[in-house]
């Protein structure tokens, strides 16, 4: 699922191409793509785009300073960008709805079968606000705000960061790159924390958010993201199962639960301890190893 850094990126993109621009038509290529009826997207019809906004992991474009539509991308959403006169058609298949505007169109895409994206029409400013799930802002937090949100549940921190009512924008790829940094296990308790750790925590997230924006804004190709992904070769451990911590070398670790992954280095997170993955420490039982020593030996 697209999160904070690749949402920023789709935001700028599309303010720098769309801001001004009225909407010159429309066409859902998917029934169920459009969860809302009223107000009617024709509504939108002729209105100038007067804001692009990221809530946290939506992206709401402003029609005429009182239409909104919220577009939630889900795991396999993507926006693509035809500029006009270009005949390059997206699969059938693939296209779920279409923007037209003067200077191109905007295509949202979804690749799989599972139809999860949804595009949302609302009213009033103040019709965002069942979207809004609370989460605080982590690039915009002081460090009490921040301690205050971990401190608020007890839960591990996997599941904090990742939780969009406690913290907005961050998702499965880059809570495994901020716990990371940070040297904390992912299924640390938040109520377990010292003050240093919070503080580590605090620092890590701001410093991998920012990085990877900035990193993945000089990777554009055409200014706009095309490929946008939860892989990249330069992360530091998610998606990096069995391969080398960059810090210290040792074989990336994971925890698999239903659809999601945690990856994780024993060696710079969890002390060197192993963290049971459920169905196979299941499986293994008295076999499954404690430690990352005993699994390399």
């Amino acid at each position: 699922m697209p999160e904070l850094p690749d949402v920023t990126l789709y935001v700028e993109s599309l303010a720098a191409r769309l801001l001004g621009e009225p909407l010159v038509a429309y066409a859902i290529k998917s029934p169920f793509v459009l969860r809302t009826v009223d107000p009617p997207l024709d509504a939108a019809v002729g209105l100038p785009v007067t804001s692009v906004e990221r809530l946290g992991k939506r992206i709401v474009l402003g029609f005429g300073g009182e239409i909104f539509l919220v577009v939630h991308l889900m795991i396999a959403g993507r926006f693509r960008w035809l500029k006009a006169g270009n005949r390059k058609r997206i699969p059938p298949r693939l296209a779920l709805a279409e923007l037209e505007f003067a200077p191109g169109t905007l295509v949202l895409t979804e690749a799989g079968t599972t139809r999860r994206a949804s595009l949302h029409l609302v009213r009033g400013r103040d019709a965002l606000a069942p979207f809004d799930r609370g989460g605080l802002e982590p690039l915009e937090a002081t460090l009490p705000q921040f301690a205050e949100r971990l401190a608020r549940e007890n839960h591990t921190l996997k599941r904090s960061l990742t939780d969009p009512r406690l913290f907005s924008g961050i998702g499965n790829a880059y809570s495994d790159e901020l716990l990371h940094r940070a040297r904390l296990s992912p299924l640390k308790l938040t109520s377990k924390l010292t003050t240093e750790e919070v503080e580590r925590l605090f620092t890590a997230t701001r410093e991998t958010l920012r990085e990877w924006t900035a990193r993945l804004r000089a990777e554009l190709v055409d200014g706009f993201p095309e490929k946008v992904t939860a892989f990249h070769d330069a992360m530091a451990v998610h998606g990096r199962y069995k391969l080398p911590c960059p810090v210290c070398g040792t074989p990336v670790q994971r925890i698999r639960y239903r659809d999601n992954e945690t990856n994780y280095c024993p060696r710079c997170q969890t002390e060197g301890r192993l963290l049971a993955d459920r169905a196979l420490s299941r499986l293994l039982k008295s076999d499954w190893p404690k430690t990352i020593d005993e699994l390399e030996g």
